[in-house]
């Protein structure tokens, strides 16, 4: 390893270091890549990187309208009735109570999106749930944290972390997700189980009677129904269904190219905005409103991420780190992937966003991929899960803060006891992956 790779990794040390002692991660990320393109002797690349990412509609479009569809649902109470739904059935049976949450939390994380907003959703109904059974605020801060973060987005073609695999790989982001499904479930099974294994060993706690904030007295079938349309229309409109044709000129493409598949993203969340509004009654007054107040957060606290993450990454290729990569999986092609999953995992363990390691990372996999004759798709699914389970374990993610918000235990504490269940999630499935057992 030459002089400026060896310097390279000392800066991204200083930069783990920088996030764990509390400082902000985007200027953290930033000033990372602006050493790292100095120290390669060309700041050129990772300027660039910052205003075209800053610009790009394939992260900006997804990620803006799917936080704008989330606060509309939050606005409209949509989410409650779904969340009601799901967590009706756990309210009789205190063994159940864990695996339920975990699973409820991963399922409305799929039509939502947003690891935050899921949390938040999810919460209000459960931690009053949890605490009248007797969990500590700990188990239940980290049972709603595993849930809402481990993977379920990554089963909606609206994931920005797909496009942005499709985007390296081509194709379309439906394609990816029988990928990640093959990946996504088997973390889940062996990370919950662990974790729930894990969570029978809490001494049960007095009782509490907190009453919910967000339940709803009456459900009302229609709300209920309504965060799955965007998730509906973008499975119906596209292979291997395709019983849905939506012309190019609705979403701003020509007919000759195509519809666009951050824009068809961003049509499918404003048809669920609409359906929203339909069913809300007076509360649909407040609808666009909301929509973006959400697009507003998710440039600020998402995209924003991924702006300098990406550039980051930049600073990485730039220093020649990912050439360095590239060989070492060339010369064990072994290596493929574990390096895919554990390499993001780190990544999204630093930043906190799981979006920023996949858009940041896919890139430095997706050569190697296609010299060993693997599938790039599923080299990407890989990436994506891997970063998935980074982020929920990372002291930076947003969800973490909110998970430990909502159920008043410390975040540090929330991370320590997930860790170990989605450590071992992330090598099973790392490890029937390279055994072509999935």
């Amino acid at each position: 390893m030459d002089f400026v790779a060896s310097a390279a990794v000392a800066v991204i040390a200083a930069a783990v270091v920088g996030v764990l002692r509390g400082l902000d991660v985007r200027l953290v990320l930033i000033a990372a890549a602006l050493t790292l393109g100095a120290l390669a002797g060309d700041l050129k690349p990772v300027v660039g990187k910052f205003l075209t990412t800053f610009s790009d509609e394939k992260f900006v479009v997804p990620i803006c309208s799917a936080m704008g569809f989330a606060y509309v649902l939050k606005a409209t109470r949509c989410d409650a009735h779904m969340v009601r739904v799901l967590v009706a059935p756990l309210r009789r049976v205190r063994w159940l109570l864990v695996p339920g949450v975990v699973g409820a939390g991963f399922l409305v994380n799929i039509p939502v999106i947003s690891q935050a907003s899921t949390a938040v959703c999810l919460g209000t109904v459960v931690v009053p749930l949890m605490r009248a059974a007797g969990f500590s605020a700990t188990a239940i801060g980290a049972t709603l944290l595993l849930g809402c973060s481990v993977g379920g987005e990554l089963l909606n073609p609206g994931a920005p972390e797909l496009n942005s695999v499709t985007a390296v790989a081509g194709g379309d982001p439906r394609a990816v997700v029988p990928h990640v499904a093959t990946l996504v479930f088997p973390m889940l099974l062996v990370s919950g189980a662990a974790f729930w294994l894990l969570s029978r060993r809490d001494p049960p706690t007095a009782p509490t009677t907190v009453e919910a904030t967000e339940t709803v007295e009456r459900l009302n079938p229609l709300k209920a129904l309504v965060p799955l349309v965007p998730l509906a229309l973008l499975f119906l409109s596209g292979p291997p269904l395709s019983l849905v044709t939506i012309a190019p000129e609705w979403v701003g493409a020509k007919v000759a190219g195509g519809p666009a598949n951050s824009r068809l993203i961003g049509l499918a969340m404003l048809v669920g905005v609409l359906a929203a509004m339909l069913v809300s009654g007076r509360d649909a007054k407040g609808c666009m409103k909301s929509f973006f107040e959400g697009a507003g957060y998710g440039f600020a606290n998402i995209v924003s991420l991924i702006v300098t993450a990406n550039c980051f990454g930049t600073g990485i290729e730039q220093a020649g780190l990912a050439r360095h990569l590239g060989d070492l999986i060339a010369s064990s092609p072994g290596l493929l992937h574990p390096l895919a999953g554990v390499v993001p995992f780190g990544f999204a363990w630093v930043s906190g966003s799981g979006m920023a390691s996949t858009q940041s990372l896919y890139g430095f996999f997706h050569g190697p991929a296609l010299a060993l004759n693997a599938d790039p798709l599923g080299v990407g699914a890989m990436v994506a899960v891997g970063s998935a389970a980074g982020r929920t374990m990372s002291p930076a993610a947003a969800v973490v803060f909110m998970c430990a918000t909502l159920s008043g235990a410390r975040g540090p504490d929330l991370v320590k006891r997930v860790a170990g269940p989605l450590v071992l999630g992330l090598a099973t499935v790392v490890l029937l992956r390279s055994l072509g057992a999935i």
